[in-house]
């Protein structure tokens, strides 16, 4: 069936941030005098929430300590905002312009929360094309569990097989499939081709602008 909502990722699909991100956690890691974990291994956080993020990066925390280090780095990231903007990738204004125009639905999954996305999306001017969105703390459940997908399929009156997600990250596929959505993967944000292909998603383009072809061709 042809697509009639489009659910992205955020962060790795829409908008670099993986950088920044890094950024972020190197900074927190410094404050809290924390062992320095690699950009792969912070990289590979991408798509959790912070939460979910420290815990794998430092398994031996306990809770507190985790809640800490998010907080810590809410701050930090607060504090070097301008700083830490990110950019769109090539691309991405003209695609969400053209499937806003052709009368698509077009919603948000990310582990980011609402505030900041809302931030960034309002300083890229893209904001107005999206019906709906869901941050890392409007779901119980994040990715890759299903709840942030079925939320919006809930709210905006869709059935799964009328919905497709883009994303960057083997737990936005996940989500995706667990959701029972059709999923396309990007290789330019923070996964591999080998690990988008290992999570199963059902297209993988270089390219947003390649999501184009494909919508118009399901």
């Amino acid at each position: 069936m042809k697509p009639r909502l489009i659910i992205f990722d955020f962060d790795g699909t829409l908008c670099d941030t993986r950088q920044n991100i890094i950024k972020a956690f190197r900074a927190t890691m410094d404050v809290l005098d924390l062992p320095l974990r690699s950009e792969a291994a912070c990289g590979a956080t991408i798509g959790l929430t912070l939460r979910d993020g420290f815990a794998a990066l430092y398994p031996a925390l306990s809770d507190a300590e985790v809640e800490h280090a998010v907080a810590t780095y809410r701050r930090i990231f607060a504090e070097h905002r301008e700083e830490y903007m990110p950019s769109l990738f090539a691309g991405v204004g003209d695609v969400l312009a053209a499937l806003y125009r052709d009368g698509y639905t077009l919603a948000i999954a990310t582990s980011r929360l609402t505030d900041s996305l809302m931030l960034f999306m309002r300083a890229h001017s893209i904001d107005g094309y999206f019906t709906y969105s869901v941050g890392s703390d409007s779901v119980e459940h994040h990715k890759p569990a299903p709840e942030p997908a079925n939320k919006i399929l809930a709210t905006l009156g869709f059935e799964p097989s009328e919905a497709l997600v883009v994303g960057d990250m083997p737990v936005d596929i996940l989500m995706a499939h667990n959701a029972g959505i059709r999923a396309v993967g990007v290789t330019y944000g923070n996964a591999t081709r080998a690990e988008l292909i290992a999570a199963e998603a059902d297209y993988i383009i270089d390219d947003i602008r390649e999501l184009l072809p494909i919508v118009e061709q399901l």
